[in-house]
């Protein structure tokens, strides 16, 4: 396969996921912000554009400044209408391996990117109909392409971009603790239904983190990510050596993955920070180990990821 075209769909993958993810996690805060004072909603909202990989030198910085920033500002890829304006141009450029329908459906979920309005009320409904839109772009993907190995890089974009995602997410609740639960955070991730269903008792912070963490059936897990990332990695290079692993990027996620299924610990509310950490930057070494042997270049801004 073609280095431009396995880049794309990769690249359509991480983007799809990022703004799935980003929607998710303005969606749960954005309530707790608008109800803040001025003064405290100021720097929560800055400290969570943080978080997300983005920044603003703005002193004078609002809600509806992180609104801009995280949701509608098309010109940078951290944002949700600049993620999925950046998947439908790497689509453009590998129209002739996506299929029609998710050609057709990012086409249109980009065209309906102004159809919102951009206060607080518009924002939450914007949030909704991303999470659909994205859904769809994800089940069509896995309905109408072949499991090939464009499909296979599309999967590892997806994962990877979903483990950043969740280790994100957990990330923010360090930003804005005063009243938001983990049934909040679970109900951000969509895995609240799941999580009761395996805890039939009273259940503590440690049990919600450790079931977004380490569950290994929940699908945005960042385990599960990771093994979904593994497996991608090894169908698409499987010669493997019998002593260790050749391919730098399946062994920084075999290695993270491993290290999160086997840890104990008494205090794992306490150690999460290093963990998401942990997490994040071994996604980043993952997408440039993968640019590097894949894609003939290194990838030198992970998180933008834009395909020259």
């Amino acid at each position: 396969m073609l280095s431009r075209i396995a880049e794309s769909l990769f690249w359509i993958g991480r983007y799809v996921e990022r703004a799935d993810g980003t929607a998710r996690i303005l969606d749960v805060h954005l309530e707790r912000l608008n109800h803040l004072p001025a003064s405290e909603q100021r720097t929560v909202a800055q400290e969570l554009l943080g978080v997300m990989g983005s920044q603003s030198d703005k002193e004078d910085f609002r809600l509806t400044d992180l609104l801009q920033s995280l949701a509608y500002d098309r010109s940078h890829a951290t944002s949700i209408a600049g993620s999925l304006g950046a998947a439908r141009e790497n689509a453009r450029r590998a129209r002739e391996t996506v299929s029609s329908s998710l050609w057709e459906c990012l086409n249109t979920t980009y065209y309906g990117l102004s159809q919102h309005r951009k206060d607080v009320v518009g924002t939450y409904r914007f949030c909704n109909w991303v999470l659909e839109r994205t859904a769809m772009v994800r089940g069509l993907a896995d309905t109408t392409m072949s499991h090939d190995e464009g499909w296979l890089f599309l999967v590892l974009g997806r994962s990877l971009e979903r483990a950043d995602m969740t280790a994100r997410m957990l990330s923010t609740r360090e930003v804005h603790t005063a009243g938001m639960s983990w049934v909040n955070m679970l109900r951000c991730a969509g895995a609240y239904e799941s999580f009761l269903r395996t805890r039939r008792a009273a259940f503590d912070d440690r049990h919600a983190a450790e079931f977004l963490l380490m569950d290994r059936l929940f699908p945005r897990s960042i385990v599960y990510a990771l093994r979904d990332a593994d497996d991608a990695l090894a169908k698409l290079d499987p010669s493997d050596t019998r002593v260790g692993f050749i391919n730098d990027a399946r062994r920084i996620v075999g290695q993270t993955r491993t290290f999160l299924e086997f840890h104990r610990t008494d205090d794992l509310m306490a150690e999460l920070p290093e963990h998401m950490e942990r997490v994040q930057r071994a996604v980043a070494q993952t997408s440039d180990a993968v640019s590097r042997k894949y894609f003939n270049r290194a990838d030198e801004q992970a998180w933008v990821g834009e395909v020259s």
